[in-house]
């Protein structure tokens, strides 16, 4: 059987192939999707790929062949990245908004001059990229130029060619990129992701991050193998995630995704918000934004959700009932409704976490209303993806619970909410697609979510 196109989703927990045809004649369809644990912790991970490729083809029937490949990862613990800015609310908070929105796990913010002490947390963290920011435009340039040195006499002493990402004062460019060069070492320069003051610029950095996430990035065993399958570059899949998430945006409006895995629980949103509410924040926010939590996944991070799920119950054999039967593909009706009490607290618990909320502020002339963080008031789409809402029941009523668990401070849906799933568990896949084909992408997501 000849096909279109395979996309591989590589997670931490599942490997995922899809198949796609009809994609050359206008009227492009999902055949079925093969599922295997990933193989990354003690193999190659190739390895979960092929046992994902024969679980396909064992659904479809028939061996398959196919005209494209492409692959979106998260295996490896994701895209680990420290970000390093001028002030923690403006161009550090702005950095680390680019990074999650392009699928990083952000493990390290600075804001200031770098301290020993940072360097040597640095050297803990051990990131795969280092994005440098610091000042508005033809602003303020001495400690973006005393960063840089630091963190190029740092790469050279820990012996790393790590890709650094320079999305500072674009003043300082030139002179940041001599320091870098004279040390033989290179610096990628994108736009200044705080360019004015109260103005974000995000998007050129997220796109770095992708070409560079391709280059540079095979951490995980046999990722090189796989990247030399695939046609187009291999992108983080939280940042497929939000491709998906800005293509229905484009069409739909603003929306909020729930992404619940085995590792993380990701909760993504494309607003801009209330016109009322934006003249009070106290920090601009990103139109399209993410945030991780890596404490809450419902396979990895169970014991973490256990924990949480104990604080809000008054029964007392429901933490024995919950340490029985996790796997990372349920099986048993029992394993199902483990999942599902996880998953509603991971949903409560990042959803609280992403959204922003009011603040009051006491000064001379009396308290004002602040608001702090991403407003979600105009969201009236939700949608729910990864396995734990998209392959098993009730997740729309999951979804439901988690935006209806308001304590009167944060910035939460206003009205109804239409809540779908992406049936198909494709929403990665298709931000993979939607970067070279966004018509077959669209009507790939409309049709997995029964629009």
């Amino acid at each position: 059987m000849k096909i279109d196109l395979l996309v591989a989703d590589i997670g931490s927990t599942i490997t995922m192939i899809s198949a796609f045809d009809g994609l050359g004649i206008g009227r492009p369809a999902f055949l079925g999707q093969g599922q295997a644990q990933t193989s990354v912790e003690s193999e190659d991970v190739t390895i979960g790929l092929s046992k994902a490729l024969v679980n396909l083809e064992e659904k479809l029937g028939e061996k398959i062949a196919w005209d494209r490949f492409l692959a979106s990862s998260s295996a490896a613990g994701g895209l680990r990245m420290s970000v390093h800015g001028l002030v923690y609310d403006m161009t550090a908070k702005a950095a680390k908004e680019a990074a999650l929105g392009a699928g990083a796990v952000v493990s390290m913010v600075t804001a200031g001059e770098l301290t020993e002490e940072n360097l040597e947390g640095l050297t803990a963290v051990n990131p795969s990229i280092i994005l440098l920011a610091g000042g508005v435009d033809h602003g303020e340039k001495e400690t973006i130029l005393k960063n840089a040195s630091l963190l190029s006499s740092w790469l050279r002493e820990q012996g790393k060619t790590l890709p650094v990402i320079y999305c500072g004062n674009q003043a300082a460019f030139k002179k940041a990129h001599s320091i870098f060069r004279d040390k033989e070492l290179s610096l990628i320069n994108s736009e200044n992701v705080y360019p004015k003051i109260d103005q974000l610029n995000v998007e050129p950095v997220r796109r770095e991050i992708h070409r560079v996430f391709n280059r540079h990035i095979v951490e995980a065993k046999g990722m090189e193998k796989i990247r030399s399958m695939v046609e187009e570059e291999i992108i983080p899949t939280p940042g497929a995630v939000m491709e998906a998430s800005l293509l229905f945006y484009k069409h739909r409006g603003d929306l909020l995704v729930f992404d619940v895995g085995g590792a993380t629980t990701d909760v993504h949103s494309v607003t801009d918000g209330s016109d009322d509410i934006q003249h009070l924040l106290l920090h601009p926010e990103p139109k399209a934004k993410r945030t991780v939590e890596g404490d809450l996944g419902v396979y990895r991070n169970a014991p973490r959700l256990i924990e949480l799920c104990m604080e809000n119950s008054n029964n007392p054999g429901f933490e024995s009932n919950l340490q029985a039967g996790i796997e990372p593909i349920p099986g048993s009706s029992r394993q199902i409704e483990l999942i599902g009490i996880l998953t509603e607290q991971a949903l409560k618990t990042a959803l609280i976490r992403h959204a922003g909320s009011w603040r009051y502020i006491y000064g001379p002339t009396g308290r004002q209303t602040m608001v702090e963080g991403k407003d979600l008031t105009c969201i009236k789409t939700a949608i729910g993806t990864g396995g734990a809402l998209s392959q098993l029941p009730g997740g729309k009523e999951k979804m439901a619970k988690a935006l209806k668990g308001k304590t009167g401070l944060e910035l939460l849906p206003r009205g109804d909410v239409m809540h779908l799933i992406d049936n198909y568990y494709i929403m990665a896949a298709v931000g993979v697609l939607s970067m070279s084909d966004p018509d077959s992408a669209w009507q790939l997501l409309s049709r997995s979510l029964n629009l």
